[in-house]
């Protein structure tokens, strides 16, 4: 491992560190109740920091969610484009919160079981969101030693911005619209990038939703083709999903 990573494993501990401390202090405040919900995602690609994941082809994507208190825990799965064209992904952390804010740490682990190559990676999240009427702000930032086995240590940070409005369409669809901008790190291999998405999200019948978003990046063709495998997966273009939740 190089200095660079030492040095950020270090800080990213340090943090770690704080945000239990945080949670511990706060959970006795927590109300205690497991809840496990789920949800299921049809999606016309699958998109990850604005690159698709699937050579621009569609995916269907369950989630299965586990909270307690202020802890969670999640799995998640979807058709790719990486090893045998399978991703199971996991992980778990705390949420505490105070007022209008909650603050999230946890790890992520991303797998691919049945690759011929060992592709599986960890990320590090770390995040605060604030959220008041019908607006809601958040900035996360997801840290790996050695992302993907290939880019070496990582980094990715972005802000997202959303707001409800207050009025039904037809009285049937409760609209809202976000954005999202981020920055991607690498320390071998691939460059870095920014990447941005902005869309619309209707919710209906309680526990379904239906999304249009624009995506891109300020990738180029030859570094999208080094990150990604393919030459178009970071170009511009707009994704629909369908999701509901139980």
């Amino acid at each position: 491992m190089t200095r660079r990573s030492r040095e950020a494993g270090f800080v990213k501990a340090l943090v770690l560190g704080a945000a239990l401390l945080l949670g511990l202090s706060t959970g006795a405040q927590a109300q205690n109740k497991l809840t496990l919900t789920g949800s299921a995602t049809f999606a016309t690609d699958y998109m990850f920091r604005s690159i698709s994941n699937t050579n621009e082809l569609p995916a269907v994507q369950p989630e299965f969610d586990l909270g307690y208190g202020i802890f969670w825990a999640y799995i998640w799965g979807s058709n790719t484009a990486y090893g045998e064209n399978i991703e199971i992904d996991y992980g778990g952390g705390i949420s505490p919160k105070w007022g209008n804010f909650t603050f999230t740490l946890g790890w992520l682990e991303y797998t691919y079981p049945g690759a011929n190559n060992d592709i599986d990676y960890g990320e590090l999240k770390g995040g605060v969101a604030w959220a008041s009427g019908p607006w809601s702000v958040a900035v996360n930032n997801y840290w790996s030693p050695d992302n993907f086995q290939a880019f070496g240590n990582s980094d990715a940070i972005d802000g997202t911005i959303a707001y409800t409005l207050n009025n039904k369409w037809w009285n049937f669809f409760t609209p809202s619209i976000s954005g999202q901008v981020g920055f991607q790190s690498y320390e071998d291999v691939a460059s870095d990038y920014v990447y941005w998405n902005a869309g619309l999200t209707l919710g209906f019948l309680d526990h379904w939703s239906a999304d249009i978003r624009y995506y891109d990046t300020d990738y180029s063709k030859d570094n999208c083709l080094i990150q990604s495998g393919n030459r178009n997966s970071c170009d511009a273009r707009a994704v629909g999903t369908i999701k509901a939740t139980f």
